[in-house]
């Protein structure tokens, strides 16, 4: 396989049936709502036991009306010294040894968690993309290798860690001892700091070196079925017989990874950054994993990637949203009680972040008003518009981890909604901007909660072999167009919160 043909097979792989891939990456771009549920329970855990305790209680009754902000460090820094005098025995308060361990543990935790999750959709996500360019069914394909490869990719993962804190602590320990035998030599530290620079370029070779082999490794385990040691050795070879292909995705790589991270910077300068995360986990992930499992694999024979789709790329984004449309009408006709369940439980939450935040009152205060200072409409609709899709993909797909962190994402929004209702100080204002654009949004994702839970049922029904690998696959695909179909109603809603709702009461006020 050529390059040329392997750009043209992965692009082909992601136009032709994009709901057939991009499905684990959505899944992985949700694995922090997934990890986060260990540290909310442990924020439960901590919060409960300070009650028991009488600690939290002793805490709150030295709060005074405003404890809890800090005045301006620069234009007043005797007042905020004593503030911050003032706050540290509220510290010892809420957090001794026993929330300390806690902390330490919920942190050991979620890096664990982290780490499996991470090798797990990753083996799904280059199983898939492997798939598809096989011309097979990528999501079944990307599910049986989460299940095989996911050990493999998770060792392979540490070892890279491994090799770079090795190259790490040698390389700043041989700075260390050449700087330190020279200064003595010399009597002064500029010969030491000439070690410096040296040292810095070899250890970012050394890096750059690590990278390269890993990087093919992965598909080295997907594609020829081999272990950590075996996926290595193979890479090794594979760079040797094909430099130019690996120097391409190289190239491509690094060049994709500048030109993401500049257009980034850009979007935060507009304050739109929620859309390069999606340009990220949508478009860039995927095709460069197409891409390298393309070149690793086309020289094994083993690829026969999709035709183009026929169809123009405009008349098939139509047609996705369409489809999108309908599953997401579908999906909420086949479930009412499942809505009705998720409904019950967002008032249920909101109403418990309003009595929560009870104490808190007279001591601190949320502005509607201040908050929608600096308003620009066109980049506050994007803006709202990325940010709330991805709340509403990241809650559904989370929740394929057996519902947990779906139920765990509406309670947290419906916890901090009831929190920052309550301590709004013109509660009328804020219910005012919320109503236009919160009839399309609070719906969408308290959809998008109720397929969370739905997918968890699924995946807990996989889990226990009540449900075939097939329907687990189905499934996913249908949770991406429901999702697509949230977008279509998120970005409706962002264009009204961006262009109508900060300004459409301000007449009558």
């Amino acid at each position: 396989m050529t390059l040329s043909d392997a750009v043209a097979g992965a692009v082909a792989a992601l136009r032709r049936r994009p709901a057939d891939i991009l499905p684990f990456y959505l899944l992985g771009a949700a694995i922090p709502a997934i990890v986060r549920v260990l540290p909310f329970l442990g924020i439960a855990v901590a919060v409960v036991y300070l009650e028991l305790s009488g600690r939290l209680d002793a805490a709150l009754a030295d709060l005074e009306p405003g404890a809890l902000e800090p005045p301006d460090s620069e234009a007043d820094p005797a007042a905020f010294d004593a503030w911050a005098e003032e706050v540290v025995p509220l510290a010892e308060q809420l957090f001794p040894l026993e929330v300390q361990l806690l902390a330490a543990a919920v942190a050991l935790g979620s890096i664990v968690l982290a780490v499996v999750l991470y090798g797990a959709v990753s083996a799904g996500q280059l199983s898939a993309c492997y798939g598809r360019l096989r011309d097979d069914r990528g999501l079944a394909v990307g599910l049986a290798g989460a299940e095989r490869f996911w050990l493999r990719f998770v060792g392979l993962y540490l070892l890279e860690i491994g090799a770079w804190i090795a190259v790490g602590a040698i390389g700043i320990a041989g700075a260390a001892l050449i700087g330190g035998a020279l200064a003595a030599a010399t009597g002064t530290g500029a010969a030491a700091a000439l070690v410096a620079l040296p040292a810095l370029l070899a250890a970012a070779v050394a890096f750059a070196a690590i990278r390269a082999v890993f990087a093919f490794a992965p598909a080295a385990v997907v594609v020829d079925d081999a272990g950590v040691v075996g996926s290595l050795s193979a890479t090794v070879g594979f760079l040797r017989r094909h430099p130019i292909a690996a120097g391409f995705y190289y190239v491509l790589a690094v060049g994709s990874t500048v030109a993401l991270s500049a257009l980034t910077s850009v979007f935060v300068v507009l304050e739109v950054p929620s859309i390069g995360a999606l340009l990220t986990a949508l478009v860039a992930l995927p095709f460069l994993d197409l891409l390298k499992v393309g070149l690793y694999g086309g020289p094994t024979g083993r690829l026969s990637p999709p035709s183009a789709p026929e169809r123009s790329f405009r008349r098939r984004v139509a047609d996705g949203l369409r489809r999108g449309w309908a599953e997401l009408g579908s999906f909420v006709r086949a479930t009412p009680l499942l809505h009705a369940f998720v409904v019950a439980a967002a008032v249920g939450t909101f109403w418990a972040g309003w009595e929560l935040a009870d104490p808190l009152v007279g001591t601190t205060e949320t502005s509607i008003a201040a908050r929608l200072e600096g308003h620009v409409p066109p980049t506050a609709a994007v803006e709202f518009f990325g940010n709330n899709w991805t709340v509403a993909y990241t809650t559904a797909f989370g929740g394929l981890a057996l519902a947990v962190p779906a139920f765990v994402a509406l309670a947290f929004n419906g916890l901090v909604m009831g929190v920052t209702a309550r301590l709004e100080v013109e509660l009328a204002e804020l219910a005012a901007f919320v109503l236009p654009h919160g009839l399309l949004e609070v719906p969408a994702i308290l959809v998008a909660g109720a397929l969370g839970l739905w997918l968890g049922a699924i995946g807990w029904r996989g889990l226990r072999g009540r449900a075939s690998r097939r329907e687990v696959v189905d499934a996913l695909e249908r949770a991406f167009w429901v999702v697509v179909g949230l977008g279509i109603v998120l970005a409706v809603a962002g264009f009204v919160e961006g262009f109508v709702s900060p300004y459409y009461y301000e007449p009558f006020l």
